[in-house]
């Protein structure tokens, strides 16, 4: 059976930037987590799933921060996809929207 091979971009979204940066895997394929700490500047990473395919990968801690910092795109999506946490939780902090097969 052939490989399927996942084409979607990955993006970094942060708070603090205007738009979302594309990022890669180092290896272009999946992201392992020492690049992912890096890339969020975190220490534990949590995933919040989209839909069947995308996955949000989020700083954990980030709540925990001070200053903690509201990622609103981030949010939003989440928001679009699961509408009952809207008005009850937030992301806060950096965080990765990838296809799910980009984290391994």
């Amino acid at each position: 059976m052939p490989k399927t091979t996942v084409t979607y971009q990955p993006h970094l979204l942060d708070p603090h930037a205007a738009e979302p940066q594309p990022v890669s895997p180092a290896d272009g394929k999946s992201f392992k987590l020492p690049e992912l700490y890096r890339l969020l500047d975190c220490r534990l990473v949590d995933v919040v799933r989209l839909s069947d395919e995308l996955i949000l990968i989020i700083d954990d801690e980030g709540k925990f921060r001070e200053p903690a910092y509201l990622n609103l795109l981030a949010t939003y999506l989440w928001h679009q996809h699961h509408p009952a946490a809207r008005g009850f939780d937030a992301i806060v902090g950096r965080a990765i929207l990838c296809h799910d097969k980009q984290f391994r």
